[in-house]
């Protein structure tokens, strides 16, 4: 039996939406804007304009069509997005799948279904990767001890390092977690890939070290963590500054002027009318 996707309400992201240990690190998330071909980011800072923050589509144009779906992905392109961040599972026969949660509206849980048993709306990893051509793609590994379907063994990362190989290449993808063994899974298989930490609400000091010493690229920081001291600090020792999950334009605005490097969010046709009128 097929069941239809949810469309999460219009709002702002709690850290109980998107970051599921809040404050804690684990060892080892207007109107439309005019069609437009969004820019491809390539340089070290994530976005390919020295200064010039990047947009981020959160799970897509998510609230717009349905998060994580092709259709969401494809209109974060329209929309103008530089980065569409998605959420990676694992199916029980091997399969990369974007999903946020590990289990259907239904009930089931993923990591226990084959590909071939999950909704139409749950996409591969190869159908989102192709839906974000154009697009630098953030791939968020969900693989926490307290997920119901943890793999210690991270067996998603062959999966993914491949994906990227196929349809991104290393300039086009940042894989992130807020594991850090999970993402230091895939570049143990390909060393390219870059990688960054997603942390709630955390001491700075402890963000940056932690990203530091894996060899990280990126934090993508809870919003109410970031301020002026914490974005000098992450870029002092290298690391980009991404934010989530940032929908209201008044609050764009302030991260804008402390120089963060992405915003991440729902709504990339109003971020992308601001960081081009900024």
């Amino acid at each position: 039996m097929r069941t239809a996707p949810i469309v999460r309400s219009v709002g702002i992201h709690l850290a109980s939406d998107s970051c599921e240990v809040p404050g804690t690190f684990i060892a080892g998330r207007a109107g439309h804007g005019s069609r437009r071909r969004p820019r491809v980011p390539v340089a070290a800072s994530l976005c390919e304009t020295a200064g010039v923050a990047a947009v981020i589509a959160h799970r897509g144009a998510s609230q717009a069509a349905p998060e994580n779906t092709v259709e969401a992905f494809r209109l974060a392109r329209e929309f103008g997005a530089d980065w569409v961040e998605l959420d990676v599972r694992r199916t029980t026969d091997g399969v990369a799948v974007v999903h946020h949660d590990a289990h259907l509206a239904d009930g089931r849980r993923i990591g226990h279904l084959h590909a071939d048993e999950l909704p139409d709306y749950v996409p591969s990893l190869a159908e989102a990767l192709e839906a974000c051509e154009g697009m630098g793609v953030h791939l968020e590994i969900k693989n926490l001890p307290d997920d119901p379907d943890y793999d210690s063994e991270n067996l998603v990362a062959d999966a993914v390092a491949g994906l990227i190989v196929a349809y991104l290449g290393p300039e086009r993808a940042v894989v992130s977690s807020f594991n850090v063994d999970a993402a230091d899974a895939v570049r143990a298989v390909d060393p390219t890939i870059r990688t960054a930490l997603i942390c709630g609400i955390v001491a700075p000091a402890q963000a940056v070290a932690r990203a530091s010493a894996h060899s990280m690229v990126a934090v993508h920081a809870f919003d109410a963590m970031c301020d002026v001291a914490f974005v000098r600090r992450a870029h002092d020792a290298g690391l980009a500054v991404n934010v989530w999950t940032i929908n209201v334009p008044e609050r764009m605005s302030e991260l804008l002027a402390m120089g963060v490097d992405g915003l991440i969010t729902d709504v990339p046709d109003v971020a992308r009318a601001l960081v081009d009128a900024a």
